[in-house]
C-alpha cells in the first residue's frame, strides 16, 4: 500500500528533505548535484511512500520563465523526478507524474523538462512531446543559443518551433 501527497517545499520537515536528497542520490548513483537539488526547491513536491512512511518517488515542478514569440510564460518545470531503484517500472513514477501534472495544468501555462535517456520513456509515453524548435536562455550577458542541448519535453501548450524558446537564468544545467 502506498500514498501519494503533494506538499511545497515549505511544507516539508528537514527529515522529508533528507529522505528525497537521499532518494536522488541512490536513483542517480551519486550523479546528483547540489544544484540539481536547488532546482527542485520551493515548488510543489510529489512523495509517494509506503505504509512505514518510507519515501519511494519524488518529484516536484518549480516556476521558470519562458521567453516566446514576444511573450513571458509562466512555466512549470518538472524536476527531481526518482523512484528507488528496486522499485522502478511499477507505475511510481508515473504516480508521481500524475500529480505533478494536476499541478501545472492548474497553475502554469505549460509543462517543461529535461529528461534523462532512461526517463524520457516515462514523458513520452504521458503525452509529453520533444520541442522541435531551438532553446537558448536570457542570461547575465544576452541571450545565451543552446545549440547543443538536448530539446525539453512540453506538456499542455504547443508553442510556434519557429520561434526560440528562451528559459530564464540558472546556475549549472540551464535545462
Amino acid at each position: 500500500m502506498t500514498t501519494l501527497r503533494t506538499a511545497h517545499t515549505s511544507d516539508l520537515t528537514a527529515a522529508e528533505l533528507r529522505a528525497a536528497r537521499d532518494l536522488l542520490d541512490d536513483a542517480f548513483g551519486g550523479d546528483f548535484s547540489q544544484q540539481d537539488w536547488d532546482h527542485g526547491l520551493g515548488g510543489v513536491h510529489a512523495l509517494v511512500q509506503d505504509e512505514t512512511g518510507a519515501l519511494l518517488a519524488h518529484g516536484s515542478v518549480v516556476q521558470r520563465r519562458v521567453l516566446h514569440h514576444g511573450r513571458s510564460l509562466r512555466v512549470g518545470y518538472v524536476e527531481a523526478v526518482a523512484v528507488r531503484p528496486a522499485l522502478q517500472r511499477q507505475g511510481l513514477g508515473g504516480q508521481v507524474m500524475g500529480a505533478l501534472e494536476r499541478v501545472i495544468d492548474g497553475a502554469y501555462e505549460l509543462g517543461a523538462l529535461s529528461a534523462s535517456a532512461e526517463g524520457e520513456r516515462l514523458y513520452l509515453d504521458r503525452g509529453w512531446v520533444e520541442w522541435k524548435g531551438t532553446v537558448g536562455a536570457l542570461g547575465p550577458d544576452g541571450v545565451l543559443h543552446l545549440p547543443d542541448e538536448d530539446p525539453p519535453l512540453l506538456w499542455g501548450a504547443d508553442p510556434d518551433p519557429s520561434y526560440e524558446l528562451l528559459f530564464d537564468w540558472r546556475d549549472g544545467d540551464i535545462l
